[in-house]
C-alpha cells in the first residue's frame, strides 16, 4: 500500500467493514494489520516473561491493537511507534477506550532510522510482520539490542523468507505495499548473531499465512462495494491480487514467514 492507500486503511480502522473483515479472516479482531491471530499472540507472549513493572516496545505498532492486548493480558507498560500518524491517532483513541493510557505511550516515529530512546530502555521488544519494510537489517537489530535491557529479548515475525523460486511477477505483486527486503532461509539468524545477540526460537509460521491470506482475500470480496468506495476501485483490485499471491507462495512454500526469538546476553 502507498502513503495515501495506509492512511485509506487506518482511518477506517474502526469503521464495520475493517473490523467485520478482522473477525472472518483472524478469528478474533484484535485490531491487527498484519498475520498475527490472538492465539499466536499467546504463544509468543509465553517467551517474553512480561508482567507488571516489565517494559513492552512495540515496533510498527500499527494502529495498537495487538500491544494494547499485550498491556491488558500482562499488566506492563507499552510504547509503540510507527511511521503513519493515522495509525497513532487510531492506537491513543484505542488506548483511551480501553482505559489504558497510563500504562500504553504511541509515537510517530520511523523505524527504519535509531529509534529515540536510550540504552537498556526496554525488557522485550516486538515487531509484528514488518521487518520486511526496513532497508538496513544489521543496523536495525543492533540498534534493537542497544534498547534492550540485559536479559531481554526481541521477537520478530518475517514474512518474506525466501524459501524456492518465485517470478519478477510475484515479487512485483508481492511488494506492493511498499518497500520490501526479500532475505534467504538463514540470513535472519545469522544477523541476529552478528548484533551479539541468541537466538532462543525460530519456527516456520508459514502455513498459517497462507490460510489467513485466503480468508482475508474472501473477507474483503464479499463487501467489495463497501471497500471500493473507501479505497477506490485500483487499490482495492491491488490489494485482492496481493492476497492471492500471499497465499500461493505460502502454500507452495516458496515466500515463508517465520518468528525469531533472540535474547541479550
Amino acid at each position: 500500500m502507498t502513503t495515501t492507500q495506509y492512511d485509506a486503511a487506518y482511518g477506517n480502522f474502526q469503521t464495520s467493514p475493517y473490523e467485520e473483515i478482522r473477525r472472518e479472516a483472524f478469528g478474533e479482531d484484535i485490531g491487527q494489520n498484519s498475520w498475527l491471530t490472538a492465539g499466536e499472540q499467546d504463544k509468543f507472549l509465553s517467551w517474553l516473561g512480561l508482567a507488571a513493572g516489565k517494559t513492552l516496545l512495540d515496533v510498527a505498532c500499527g494502529a495498537g491493537g495487538p500491544a494494547l492486548r499485550i498491556a491488558a493480558l500482562t499488566g506492563c507498560t507499552i510504547t509503540g511507534v510507527d511511521v503513519h500518524e493515522k495509525a497513532i491517532s487510531t492506537a491513543r483513541s484505542l488506548a483511551s477506550q480501553r482505559g489504558l493510557e497510563s500504562r500504553a505511550e504511541f509515537r510517530v516515529v520511523d523505524a527504519d532510522k535509531q529509534l529515540p530512546f536510550p540504552e537498556s530502555s526496554f525488557d522485550a521488544i516486538t515487531c509484528i510482520d514488518a521487518i520486511n519494510h526496513m532497508a538496513d537489517r544489521l543496523r536495525v537489530l543492533a540498534d534493537w539490542a542497544r534498547l534492550l535491557k540485559p536479559g531481554g529479548r526481541v521477537l520478530f515475525t518475517n514474512p518474506a523468507v525466501v524459501t524456492g523460486p518465485l517470478t519478477n511477477a510475484e515479487i512485483a505483486v508481492r511488494g506492493l505495499s511498499g518497500f520490501y527486503l526479500f532475505v534467504p532461509s538463514g540470513h535472519d539468524e545469522r544477523v541476529i548473531m552478528q548484533c551479539g545477540l541468541r537466538v532462543v526460537a525460530c519456527e516456520d509460521r508459514t502455513p498459517k499465512l497462507g490460510e489467513i491470506a485466503e480468508r482475508r482475500k474472501s473477507a474483503r470480496e464479499s463487501r467489495s462495494s463497501a471497500l471500493r468506495r473507501i479505497e477506490g476501485d485500483v487499490a482495492y483490485e491491488n490489494r485482492q491480487k496481493f492476497l492471492s499471491v500471499v497465499a500461493n507462495l505460502a502454500r507452495e512454500v516458496r515466500l515463508s514467514r517465520y518468528v525469531y526469538v533472540a535474547e541479550k546476553a
